[in-house]
């Protein structure tokens, strides 16, 4: 035992249970919610992606760092998620676009990670008893204060009605012409007059705006705070609700107002994950808080129009209850791992938004068609 390295992080959950680990990346302390993540790529996209706000991840596959980091695949500009716990050290990058390793750019982001952990049964204890609050700390002394962890962990208000959109969002709004990144020549520019789409920053994924800029789309992002008179000032053929994350019922607040503004203007609406709560909210819907909700790329979802089965990649804590679905409002979309919503219709018009990510990054492919969708429903608009 002698021969152990001592350890130097440690995860404190708020039950009083700690795990012990090797630290890496930033040093210090941080409070959050703990949740697992099973895709087996995409770390650095998934470190970066605004939705993780106020969250600790932890890596159900063992082999990260292995494809180190490039600033191509940041979802924003910093890491959004709090920490990062994994089963292993982070491994050695081999990967011909690796610009840096993982533990270099952990530290430099100013972000704590935890490695030697046994994620396997983190894992199971976070779906038997829900997602719990975590002070994670890294010390390369190993001096922690366990009681005062525990404490920090039993104290942290959590998300439920809280409202991180506004804190993740652009502050001004700003013009995307990027387009996907495609073999050899890497991400583009979209040339030349397009279709006119507004996308509401709720902590937009830079692949999102990647995927409508691709779709024919000329985006303008406006912040979470816009209002319905901003984002129609613009005069949009269409308009777009981002990911994001925190407590939907808490960004409704504003956020539900615009969106019933932009109803009543008879435009083309595609939401995505908080965006799609944020539809349903407006559209007189409610919400509710998952157990541990779903955070992966491997989400087989049904769509119920065509009974078409798609593997999606999914980070939500929150799901929209389909109970509470007006009439005129159509379930589109379910998880066919527990059958919770995953997409919904405004009947007899151009409004529809789906749980899932169909920009993926990291994740299948199989929804950019969500995308054409919406580019198509601008184009008949614009032909009517």
């Amino acid at each position: 035992m002698s021969d152990m390295p001592k350890p130097t992080a440690c995860l404190a959950l708020a039950d009083g249970t700690v795990f012990y680990g090797m630290g890496f990346g930033a040093t210090g302390s941080t409070v959050a919610e703990l949740v697992f993540n099973t895709a087996m790529t995409g770390y650095q996209e998934i470190m970066t992606d605004p939705s993780y706000a106020g969250q600790v991840v932890t890596f159900t596959f063992p082999h990260i760092g292995n494809t180190g980091t490039t600033a191509e695949d940041d979802e924003t500009t910093d890491p959004v998620a709090a920490g990062m716990v994994v089963k292993w050290d982070p491994t050695a990058p081999s990967n011909w676009r690796t610009t840096g390793d993982l533990t270099q750019w952990m530290s430099a982001k100013g972000r704590i990670g935890i490695g030697g952990i046994d994620t396997r049964r983190l894992t199971r204890a976070i779906r038997q008893q829900g997602a719990p609050h975590v002070a994670l700390a890294h010390d390369p002394e190993g001096k922690f204060d366990l009681e005062a962890l525990v404490k920090q962990a039993r104290s942290w208000v959590g998300l439920v009605g809280l409202d991180l959109a506004k804190e993740v969002s652009c502050t001004q709004s700003y013009r995307w012409d990027e387009q996907k990144w495609v073999w050899p020549a890497g991400y583009s520019k979209r040339q030349g007059a397009g279709l006119r789409v507004v996308a509401i920053d709720y902590g937009a994924k830079r692949n999102i705006l990647r995927c409508l800029a691709s779709s024919g789309c000329e985006v303008t992002v406006l912040p979470a705070s816009a209002t319905a008179e901003d984002v129609l000032a613009l005069n949009p053929e269409g308009v777009f609700l981002s990911n994001g994350p925190g407590d939907p019922a808490a960004t409704g607040i504003y956020a539900v107002p615009m969106i019933q503004g932009v109803l009543k203007a008879d435009l083309p609406l595609f939401g995505i994950c908080l965006g799609h709560q944020m539809l349903a909210l407006a559209l007189g819907a409610t919400t509710v808080k998952m157990n541990h909700g779903h955070h992966g790329a491997n989400h087989p979802v049904k769509d119920l129009d065509t009974g078409r089965v798609e593997i999606t990649s999914m980070n939500h804590g929150f799901t929209v209850d389909s109970q509470t679905l007006p009439r005129n409002v159509v379930e589109t979309h379910v998880s066919l791992f527990d059958g919770s919503n995953c997409g919904i219709r405004l009947q007899g018009k151009p409004v529809f938004s789906v749980q899932y990510h169909p920009e993926a990054s990291p994740g299948p492919q199989d929804s950019y068609y969500l995308f054409q969708r919406f580019a198509a429903a601008m184009q008949a608009r614009r032909a009517a």
